[in-house]
């Protein structure tokens, strides 16, 4: 019996030091993932004794710490100060995290905040050869509206979706959609390539457009781009709606609204202009 006993209660202590080991493991990515959390745009360099500081921890820990990171990749050291920054690992983690949103979820929940705001039509359209393809939209509840559906396609060049999209495109992408024959939707709708080019060399310089009805009769838009992280246009977002509302005034007066919009989808994508 005691020599049963005795085994208990070596499996116990065994146990119990298995368990401790495990709650220290877990203690010390716990201070890990807080000290990488210490740095921001503010604070780019710490040296071990500001991390001591502000994680409460002892110098000889946080040391331990910061040697290991910096193993990993996760840290680097800057030689010339004995301070530490955020390594290039955590970059790259960051751009799968990055690649991973999509263009419609990001975007969905800011651009209702712009329709709810202004209670005008929103769009959002991405590039598929010469023409838009809209992803989703958000309808204003006034009776007379822009009105869409999921799926819908239209020639790039005629709505403010398209064009400010290819506004920002190469110029040897921009050739290439001016060099085919240009449908007329309506009365409004440019077709000659010289002039659709000005247009697009002013969208790129002012940062949105405005499409008057280009596309639909008796509507206006006026367009934003949005960017991923690598700064390329991936989707043009569009606020819509009758002309009778969309007055000159009022289109100088919600230019802000869309490009802040946009602007807000793009920081959400990992867009960070230069």
């Amino acid at each position: 019996m005691s020599e049963l006993r005795h085994i208990n209660q070596k499996t116990e202590k065994a146990g119990n030091s298995a368990d401790d080991k495990k709650s220290r493991g877990l203690s010390s990515l716990a201070n890990a993932i807080a000290l990488l959390k210490t740095f921001s745009e503010k604070d780019v360099e710490l040296g071990i004794s500001e991390l001591s500081k502000r994680l409460g921890l002892a110098k000889s820990t946080v040391h331990r710490m910061a040697t290991t990171l910096v193993i990993g990749g996760l840290l680097e050291k800057n030689t010339a100060n004995d301070k530490y920054r955020l390594g290039l690992t955590l970059f790259s983690l960051g751009g799968l995290v990055r690649r991973r949103l999509d263009v419609p979820s990001v975007a969905r929940p800011i651009l209702q905040e712009l329709k709810s705001e202004l209670n005008e039509t929103v769009l959002l359209g991405v590039l598929d050869g010469p023409e838009v393809v809209y992803l989703f939209h958000f309808e204003s509840t006034h009776a007379i509206r822009m009105q869409s559906d999921i799926g819908v396609r239209k020639e790039a060049l005629c709505t403010g979706e398209g064009q400010v999209i290819l506004a920002f495109k190469s110029d040897v992408e921009i050739d290439e959609a001016l060099s085919g024959t240009i449908k007329q939707r309506t009365n409004y709708t440019i077709t000659d390539p010289a002039e659709l080019r000005k247009k697009l060399l002013r969208i790129r310089a002012q940062g949105y457009c405005v499409e008057d009805q280009e596309s639909e009769v008796g509507m206006r838009c006026i367009a934003a781009p949005i960017f991923n992280m690598n700064g390329e246009v991936v989707a043009g977002m569009g606020l819509a709606g009758p002309i009778h509302r969309m007055d000159e005034d009022t289109i100088l007066r919600y230019v802000p609204h869309v490009q802040d919009t946009a602007r807000a989808v793009s920081q959400r994508l990992g867009y960070r202009p230069f």
